[in-house]
């Protein structure tokens, strides 16, 4: 069972007791079959992990992390850098913490409890910034999402990127499909992020960052990926424009 120190029960006080064991209640017993059964329709994971390309010694951090499995990826991908990751449910987290220690990567990989609307990564971590940070089909579980956009935003290093991979709108899909996958989607409370782009503009013209965004699979998929500016100057005075570009996928 994944245990916390006493450091970081204090540093993670504002994790909700109900969303914890809201989401232990889900996952108790899905956990196990998680990777093999999600692996049909969490769709362009892999493609978030290969495009992260971090630098040597670079900090990756993934908000939401579930059973480990983009982390464990991606840390075997790249060796060179270290990774962290958060999870409000501590059963999720057991299983994250089994998986990186059968791949052998306990020191690259470093796990805590964590609310993504509301945490510490300088008293969870020691780490108060990150080169990279990943949400991986997170943000449509996370009633604030937007929060949760805002909360990560701010812990991206100058010069760093936010990858975010979820479910999309599916405008492009059959309508039967559409309903069908909706409602499958609703027994999990997950429920797409409507203007997930329109937010992440607003976001990125604030910073001054650039944000790519595209609409895979029909619709099925939103990705996008915000670098922000180097100087911190910049991302105060929000000086520069927004370029957003359609990714051809």
């Amino acid at each position: 069972m994944f245990t916390r120190a006493a450091s970081e029960v204090d540093a993670n006080a504002v994790v909700s007791i109900e969303t914890t064991t809201r989401m232990n209640r889900m996952y108790r017993l899905q956990r196990h079959i998680y990777d093999g059964t999600r692996k049909y329709y969490l769709l362009s994971r892999n493609q978030l992990v290969s495009e992260l390309r971090p630098a040597a010694g670079a900090t990756v951090l993934e908000i939401g992390s579930g059973t480990g499995r983009n982390l464990v990826q991606a840390a075997r991908l790249y060796p060179a850098a270290t990774f962290f990751g958060i999870d409000v449910s501590t059963e999720m987290l057991a299983s994250a913490s089994a998986a990186i220690s059968r791949a052998g990567l306990d020191r690259q990989i470093h796990l805590r409890h964590g609310d993504a609307t509301a945490f510490d990564s300088r008293a969870l971590f020691g780490v108060s910034s990150f080169d990279h940070v990943m949400i991986s089909y997170s943000l449509s579980m996370i009633p604030n999402w937007r929060r949760a956009v805002e909360a990560a935003a701010d812990l991206v290093k100058d010069g760093g990127r936010l990858h975010i991979v979820d479910f999309g709108n599916q405008e492009r899909l059959p309508k039967f499909v559409c309903a069908l996958l909706r409602r499958w989607l609703a027994i999990f409370d997950v429920a797409p992020c409507e203007d997930l782009e329109g937010a992440l503009n607003g976001l990125a013209s604030s910073y001054g960052a650039t944000l790519v965004f595209g609409r895979p699979f029909r619709g099925y998929a939103q990705y996008a990926v915000v670098t922000f500016p180097m100087r911190p100057c910049d991302r105060e005075l929000g000086q520069f424009s927004t370029r957003s570009t359609s990714m051809a996928l």
